[in-house]
């Protein structure tokens, strides 16, 4: 592919007096670091800072990215996932240290009859791989994935390790939320309903079919082999895995099947509910969303107690920090990612947050009062602290 330009002039947005240099960081991300069209935006003190896209939507047409375009933002869902979960946390429908079979019988099966509800939302359940094949046509019936994810077989004993649910973790969370909602409505409706609407923002997990194409970014990706020649972004160990197709790691990654990762965005795919992968967006909605939360929840009527355990510290499995399908040590709290040695975000371990699988992230930092998110087209291949990323965010700290 040829390489293309992207001039100054195709830079759009604003950023409040004092964080110009975060406009600065964005333009060299398209200057030096190879961006293709991105946006990014962040709220302090509940007071939008940065809201910044440019580049192009859709490089092979040479469409610019719009003030309103659309993007993939891979398991940055997770994040707005586990708002969605938070919010039904403080509406009473559930408490985290319950066992998921109180709220959804069928569950326990395979062993799962004690897994609680903060294991199962920190990736300790064991539940990082669904063996029966969840093709297009199962995942529009949500009623045969519940089915088919309540009887799967833990791969370790629930509680005692964790390792990424990169996929999975969101259809049973979509599933929880079925089963406690007095409406049953799904994480996608439920997401509309209590956090989209009450915030003003756009970001769907099952996009609706009225969107039309020309709102949506097109991902440039990347076929999985070629992670071999990236091992320095990556653990080398988790590369080495997903070379292995009966690795933890690689069918961790494999169900659904699709042929490469942004097939996510496009047809029939993007229609349907993946609430760990597939959810799309303005990058200023997650970032709103985020900062919703860092400035304590008054908008979504947060209880304390939601609030307390989303910003307290992560409860470790019994045994190690490991992390089985990644294959190097992470940190999971209540569907969110949470700082450690290895990825530090935020002011404070108080942050939370998910990366997405390419570079985007975003975050809430309680103690800074900071909402966060980034989105781009051309997908990297770090886990996370992806460098036109981590370039915003550091940049943005500086500010502060």
């Amino acid at each position: 592919m040829a390489k293309i330009r992207v001039d100054e002039s195709m830079i759009h947005g604003e950023v409040a007096p004092g964080f110009e240099a975060v406009r600065e960081e964005f333009v060299k991300n398209f200057r030096e670091r190879g961006e293709l069209g991105a946006a990014c935006a962040a709220y302090h003190e509940g007071e939008k800072v940065v809201d910044l896209w440019g580049g192009y939507r859709d490089h092979k047409n040479l469409l610019p990215w719009e003030e309103d375009t659309l993007v993939l933002v891979f398991s940055t869902t997770k994040g707005v996932s586990g708002m969605t979960v938070a919010v039904a946390h403080s509406q009473g429908l559930f408490t985290y240290d319950e066992k998921v079979a109180t709220y959804w019988p069928e569950f326990a099966q395979q062993g799962k009859e004690n897994v609680t509800v903060r294991q199962l939302l920190s990736h300790q359940a064991g539940l990082p791989v669904i063996d029966e094949k969840l093709t297009p046509e199962v995942l529009a019936d949500l009623d045969a994935v519940a089915e088919a994810i309540a009887k799967q077989k833990p791969a370790w004993e629930p509680g005692t390790k964790h390792g990424y649910h990169g996929i999975t973790l969101g259809f049973y969370e979509n599933e929880l939320i079925r089963r406690v909602d007095p409406q049953k409505r799904s994480i996608g409706q439920f997401l509309q309903d209590e956090l989209a609407k009450p915030l003003g923002i756009e970001f769907y997990i099952g996009t609706p079919k009225e969107i039309p194409d020309s709102r949506i970014a097109f991902t440039e990706d990347f076929i999985p082999i070629q992670s071999l020649f990236h091992v320095g972004d990556m653990p080398r160990s988790f590369v080495l895995e997903l070379i292995k197709p009966w690795s933890l790691s690689f069918r961790s990654l494999l169900n659904p099947r699709v042929r490469r990762p942004g097939d996510y965005h496009k047809p029939p795919w993007r229609y349907l509910e993946v609430p760990a992968a597939n959810g799309i967006g303005q990058v200023r909605g997650i970032a709103r969303a985020y900062s919703a939360f860092a400035m304590g929840g008054g908008e979504l009527d947060l209880d304390d107690e939601t609030l307390r355990s989303l910003t307290e510290p992560a409860t470790p499995p019994s045994t190690c920090l490991f992390d089985e399908a990644l294959r190097c040590d992470t940190n999971f709290s209540l569907g969110f990612m949470k700082p450690f040695p290895d990825f530090r975000f935020g002011s404070s371990d108080k942050a939370f947050g998910t990366p997405g699988a390419g570079g985007s992230f975003g975050f809430a930092d309680p103690d800074a009062r900071v909402g966060f998110a980034y989105a781009m087209t051309k997908m990297g291949f770090h886990l996370f602290d992806d460098p036109r990323e981590k370039a915003l965010r550091d940049t943005l700290y500086t500010c502060l």
